[in-house]
């Protein structure tokens, strides 16, 4: 019997991380992992060659994970929030009118 300690303890106010993954990225990852599952199974269902289907997948796989990570490393956790949310604020406003504007008594 061997006796592993394992620190799970991540600190105060830290965000999760695994393996270099940060917050929002281990969903992310957990679900292309779960797509490639899903489109193994179609492939093989398909009746695609097994050989054929395992090499589609690990390709996929090591570019999903790639990417993944070059996401984390760029954006940090909360970079891509930011700029997702960036876009939705308007870079003009119009308006007909002047009463927006007027101080009213």
């Amino acid at each position: 019997m061997s006796n592993s300690v394992y620190s799970i303890n991540k600190g105060i106010n830290k965000s999760i991380e695994f393996k270099g993954l940060k917050a929002q990225y281990i969903w992310y990852f957990g679900g292309g992992v779960i797509a490639l599952l899903i489109l193994f199974a179609i492939l093989y269902i398909i009746g695609i060659n097994s050989f054929v289907c395992i090499g589609i997948i690990l390709t996929l796989g090591t570019i999903l994970t790639i990417k993944i990570y070059a996401l984390s490393n760029t954006y940090g956790e909360y970079g891509m929030m930011k700029k997702l949310a960036k876009r939705s604020i308007p870079k003009v406003i119009k308006s007909k009118s002047r009463s927006a504007f007027l101080h009213r008594k």
